[in-house]
């Protein structure tokens, strides 16, 4: 048995570094130097590692959560990578042909201008390259090599992006079409001012509403759960509390208990007594106010208010204050800046709360607190029983869990389901998944089952029929204000006086697209900038039904902002379309090129993350 044991050992070995050869040929310390060639440059295996760890961490960043390689490609992160990094070999075969280079003197002016390069007197330092380089993992050859690829493709794409212009023509029309202006009166024509009001509707009318409309009524994809849960709430009555715990605990929150008598008082420092006195007489014959006086040194009320304050903060000062009356200014007093006016704000009562009254509320506190640290030491226990097979239903039997089923979908908020935690479990959990213990926000520990998945399904009528009956008579309601609505917009056709309809109304006047408006639906002016002159038109609204006439037609105001929008829009045009032109240089640059990938390399390179 033992030399046997030994020769499947050696078996395995000899299994695992033939695996592992093969594997070396095109792995990160293996032979491949590149994952493609884009004409005569090569994308090193370094590049596309470095440049797929920055996507990997900007959607880590992003989300919080790390990112795992398997994630990362169904992300597309890894293509995204190499098709930046194919573009950028492109250009820099494009401008190797065309025989571009900034020159070493010019390469030796940009690095000298770099500050991280220059030392304490800022000039360039050639210790502080090494280490900057040194620091970043990269030869001084190689930053240079980079520096002038850089360089030249920027040389590159100044030639093809400069000069680009929009025709100012367009510029003109989107700014006229973004800052037009209108002139309307409307009328609403609101539920209430119906002639017929609309009845209840029958059985009859039910059902058919809901058999044309079963798509409004489906209920959505369901899972149904089976779950137990132990709470610290669940186990308060058996968790007993000593009196000295309480007592202790009651001591610690002495000053939430033992709150003595405070005032609202603002303080203004004088710098003598006499200044103070001179004060107080102003007030007194109403020559000043608090406020001038506060203001007189330069202070604001913030700079002089103290905010509540009890005896023992105000010292000598304390019985003076105590004993006036609200909006009292008393003084002069001593105070530890000087002597000082104090103006009383409010008062706040004497709050002594016994320890026979706090300790129902201190005891609730210790017992879920302590409830929860038993939770903690159950929880291991308990996800080994169900490691072990144990069913939801054994560990109820077995523990002071509890039961619970719930048909959750996304939109659940009730009981368990307003929990985040057991929400994104519900969301993960998949058939054939095994419980395991969780934890909720307040300390309790749960586990679930997945037993079945119901697609999305028209609710039964049965407990839809409260919002088929308030769909069916909001649809109804419309119907109804349309046509009264029209049977106005008739007389308004014929007198055009909004007086006469009895209806509340108002007249808006060289109001652009994007003008705001309260009561009104979301498109509302798009449909005002769709009427012609003098038209009429009914607008549905929220619960109403507007009734509308184009009055004017402006063009856009004369004014800073129409210059400003069209400066904006002309610029931002310019720059899509020069973007525009050179994206497509580039891909006419890469298609030159032809991109060859080392699909091996590249597998061997994400194996490798």
């Amino acid at each position: 048995m033992k030399n046997l044991s030994k020769t499947f050992v050696w078996i395995l070995m000899g299994l695992l570094m033939v695996g592992l050869a093969g594997f070396g040929a095109v792995n990160l310390s293996g032979t491949a130097r590149s994952v493609a060639q884009v004409g005569n440059e090569d994308v090193s295996v370094q590049e596309y590692v470095l440049e797929l760890q920055r996507e990997i961490r900007a959607v880590e960043a992003q989300t919080g959560q790390p990112l795992q390689m398997s994630q990362a490609q169904q992300l597309g992160l890894d293509q995204r990578a190499l098709s930046r990094l194919i573009a950028l070999a492109a250009l820099d075969n494009e401008t190797q042909e065309l025989g571009i280079s900034i020159g070493d003197e010019n390469l030796q002016n940009e690095i000298v201008q770099i500050p991280a390069f220059q030392g304490v007197n800022g000039t360039f330092d050639r210790e502080a390259y090494r280490f900057q380089l040194e620091q970043a993992g990269i030869t001084d050859s190689q930053f240079e090599a980079d520096l002038r690829k850089e360089s030249a493709r920027t040389i590159v794409q100044g030639a093809v992006m400069s000069g680009v212009e929009m025709p100012a023509t367009l510029t003109e029309t989107l700014a006229n079409y973004v800052l037009a202006r209108r002139s309307f009166t409307v009328a609403t024509l609101a539920s209430d001012a119906l002639e017929t009001p609309v009845a209840a509707p029958t059985d009859e009318q039910i059902q058919t509403y809901y058999d044309e409309n079963t798509d409004f009524f489906t209920l959505p994809r369901t899972k149904r759960l089976t779950y137990a849960i132990l709470s610290p709430e669940m186990l308060l009555d058996t968790v007993e509390i000593d009196e000295d715990s309480l007592r202790r605990l009651y001591d610690q929150r002495a000053e939430q208990y033992q709150q003595p008598e405070r005032r609202l008082v603002e303080q203004l420092v004088f710098p003598s007594e006499e200044a103070a006195t001179e004060a107080l007489a102003q007030l007194e014959v109403g020559g000043s106010s608090f406020e001038q006086l506060v203001r007189a040194r330069e202070l604001e009320l913030s700079d002089v208010d103290l905010g509540d304050v009890t005896r023992e903060d105000l010292g000598e000062a304390a019985d003076a204050v105590f004993a006036a009356e609200l909006d009292d200014v008393v003084g002069p007093l001593p105070s530890q800046f000087g002597p000082a006016l104090f103006r009383i704000n409010g008062s706040l009562a004497e709050n002594n709360v016994p320890f026979e009254e706090a300790a129902p509320e201190l005891r609730e506190e210790l017992a879920a607190d302590r409830a929860r640290r038993l939770i903690e030491a159950q929880a291991e226990d308990i996800n080994d029983m169900l490691a072990g097979g144990a069913t939801l239903e054994e560990l109820v039997s077995e523990t002071e869990m509890e039961l619970g089923e719930i048909d959750w979908t996304a939109q659940s908020e009730d009981g368990v389901a307003a929990y985040e935690g057991f929400r994104s479990v519900a969301q993960a959990v998949q058939e054939g998944d095994f419980p395991e213990v969780a934890f909720l926000d307040d300390g309790s520990i749960f586990a679930l089952r997945l037993n079945e998945v119901l697609p999305p399904r028209p609710e039964p009528l049965d407990s839809a029929r409260d919002r088929v009956i308030a769909a069916w008579v909001q649809e109804e309601i419309a119907k109804a204000l349309q046509e009264q609505a029209n049977t106005v917009m008739t007389q308004l056709a014929t007198d055009g006086d909004f007086t006469t309809t009895g209806l509340p109304f108002r007249v808006e006047n060289a109001l652009t697209r994007t003008a705001f408006l309260e009561d009104v639906p979301a498109d509302f002016m798009t449909e005002v900038f769709e009427m012609e002159l003098g038209e009429l038109r009914v607008i549905p609204g929220i619960g109403s039904a507007l009734i509308v006439r184009l009055d004017e037609e402006l063009p856009p105001a004369e004014t800073d902002e129409q210059r400003q929008m069209q400066q904006a829009l002309a610029a931002q045009l310019n720059q899509a379309l020069a973007q525009n032109i050179f994206d497509i240089y580039v891909r006419d640059a890469q298609t030159r090129a032809r991109p060859v990938v080392d699909q091996p390399a590249l597998n061997a390179v994400q194996a490798n993350f």
